[in-house]
């Protein structure tokens, strides 16, 4: 069972990094009617993989591989989690965005969502760096 909750976690990883990297390329183009409804899906399987890697993460912590009292003492693990927050909570300016400019058809705040966007990038590759520390034991 841990291995299938291991591959489910890599999984979920690798959609959410898949969502952002949609998200960032169609902020590159024109911002039309069409790349709105792209940013609009890629947003909500940014939500669902975040679920998805937030739930199955805490059943690993609590339930397999090395106990919650190794993870909850680890500072790479925590540095790790909190990032994930940061990340979870960053994204919810893009999606209110998104969820605005498709009911009106304005583009108020793009540069801002383009912001958001490559820093939540950025912040999950430091999280794949946490996450190689702490499987090697550093922290």
């Amino acid at each position: 069972m841990s291995v299938f909750f291991a591959f489910l976690h890599h999984a979920a990883a690798f959609a959410l990094f898949g969502a952002l990297v949609v998200q960032f390329v169609t902020l590159r183009d024109e911002l039309t009617p069409k790349t709105v409804r792209r940013l609009q899906v890629a947003d909500m399987a940014l939500g669902a993989s975040a679920g998805v890697l937030l739930g199955v993460g805490l059943a690993r912590v609590f339930f397999f591989e090395k106990g919650a009292a190794y993870y909850w003492a680890n500072t790479a693990f925590l540095a790790k989690f909190s990032l994930f927050i940061l990340v979870a909570l960053l994204s919810i300016y893009p999606t209110v965005r998104i969820l605005h400019w498709t009911r009106t058809q304005t583009l108020e705040g793009a540069r801002t969502v383009k912001a958001i966007v490559h820093l939540e990038l950025a912040v999950v590759v430091v999280l794949m760096l946490l996450g190689t520390l702490m499987a090697r034991g550093i922290g």
